[in-house]
């Protein structure tokens, strides 16, 4: 399996994969429903969530570019309206991890809609060629996916069902980052709460690659919108603490004193995902809990 310890993929030397482990046990089972076979553990054992008293659907919505942009949306069965919470997904798309996260947030009372950021190329999610999820995920630019939120949020504003006054966002790994992006762009944000998404550019980040990355959230700190909560660890090689010490000071400066990060000091990166090696379950349940009562306080 590949050893995925930083927001956006492995560098060359974190690359760790066999395909015999998809072919055998729980891991090829788990690769069959649905799970992104490219990060699987051998020893995986997700949870899941049953689909019990909440209404489900897969549709298309216009994106700003035109392209008709695929959405899972899981909500409450029943009239509703019920606060909503726009879900960005890690590199590997809308695959079994993100929609057990919104049947998740379903059963604590919420509208959750992930958007299929990656799509106009390839679903990446039942990928395991690390480097061609990688170039998947490298032609997501900053607009696209902006104006990929921003059809999501005009789509909600549009359901009977969606209490459109009362929206948050929470993203993992690549969507932490957009996380802050969306926060610090859309006003018809209410909260957001990123997951170990880069602040700032990789110490070993060529200049491209730092100019490909704008806007980085360390230099959006200002412009937030609403407030933020950042879950990282204080183990991510991809995410080191400097760069987590860079924002704290730049939402102190900018005033922004309902936004901050909480830091579990031993644990990797991508420690929520429970179908990866990188799972930490006490910390997982631990920023789980602090997310639903994040949302409760700003989205009741």
């Amino acid at each position: 399996m590949p050893n995925l310890i930083r927001p956006d993929g492995p560098e060359a030397d974190d690359f760790r994969f066999s395909r015999r482990a998809l072919a055998t046990g729980v891991v090829g089972g788990l690769a069959f429903a649905g799970y992104a076979p490219a990060a699987l553990a051998r020893q995986a054992a997700p949870i899941t969530t049953d689909d019990d008293g909440l209404t489900l659907e897969q549709t298309t919505i216009p994106a700003p570019d035109g392209f008709a942009l695929p959405i899972f949306a899981v909500r409450p069965t029943g009239d509703g309206p019920w606060p909503v919470v726009v879900v960005a997904s890690e590199i590997f798309g809308v695959h079994e991890y993100i929609r057990d996260l919104c049947r998740r947030l379903a059963k604590a009372g919420y509208a959750a809609v992930a958007p299929s950021f990656f799509n106009r190329v390839e679903d990446p999610a039942g990928l395991s060629d690390m480097s061609r999820v990688q170039e998947i995920v490298g032609a997501a630019n900053y607009e696209q996916v902006m104006g990929d939120v921003s059809a999501s949020l005009d789509w909600v504003s549009q359901q009977l069902w969606a209490n459109s006054d009362k929206v948050g966002i929470t993203g993992f790994c690549w969507g932490g980052k957009v996380v802050w992006q969306a926060c610090a762009r859309f006003a018809a944000l209410d909260a957001g709460v990123a997951w170990y998404g880069r602040l700032a550019p990789s110490p070993t980040a060529t200049p491209e690659q730092a100019t490909a990355g704008q806007p980085w959230p360390v230099d959006l700190a200002a412009d937030l919108k609403c407030p933020v909560l950042g879950l990282y660890g204080g183990q991510d090689r991809g995410i080191p603490m400097p760069s987590v010490e860079a924002m704290r000071e730049a939402l102190q400066r900018a005033g922004q004193t309902d936004s901050g990060i909480h830091v579990y000091p031993d644990a990797p990166h991508a420690f929520h995902a429970d179908y990866r090696d990188s799972y930490r379950a006490a910390d997982a349940a631990d920023g789980w809990g602090r997310l639903l009562r994040f949302f409760e306080a700003r989205l009741r």
